[in-house]
């Protein structure tokens, strides 16, 4: 979902989660770049949970987000949703207020 729309991409990459990567960067357009991937197992087993952690720069800022799933793509997908939303949140909050109208 991308603004309340359904939305869906196809992409290549380097691999699976290049390609998870990339198919997000098809839907919403940025210029961040990827500064740190991590996947660590926090259960065991076959059905093991994979925890992703994600970090982006842009224009100086930096955002991360986290994610677990016991699918890895499913969970370094939402952690590059949840560090982009990061990071828009930040842009939003440092952007000027537009000037009120002066009345001059």
């Amino acid at each position: 979902m991308v603004d309340g729309v359904e939305t869906a991409a196809t992409a290549m990459g380097d691999g699976p989660v290049d390609a998870v990567f990339n198919a997000i960067h098809q839907l919403v357009p940025h210029r961040a770049v990827l500064r740190l991937f991590q996947v660590h197992a926090v259960t065991e087993g076959t059905d093991a949970q994979a925890q992703v952690s994600v970090r982006l720069e842009e224009d100086g800022r930096i955002a991360t987000g986290q994610a677990a799933d016991t699918d890895t793509l499913t969970a370094s997908a939402t952690a590059y949703v949840n560090a982009l939303n990061n990071l828009f949140s930040r842009k939003e909050k440092s952007a000027p207020e537009p000037m009120a109208a002066s009345g001059f």
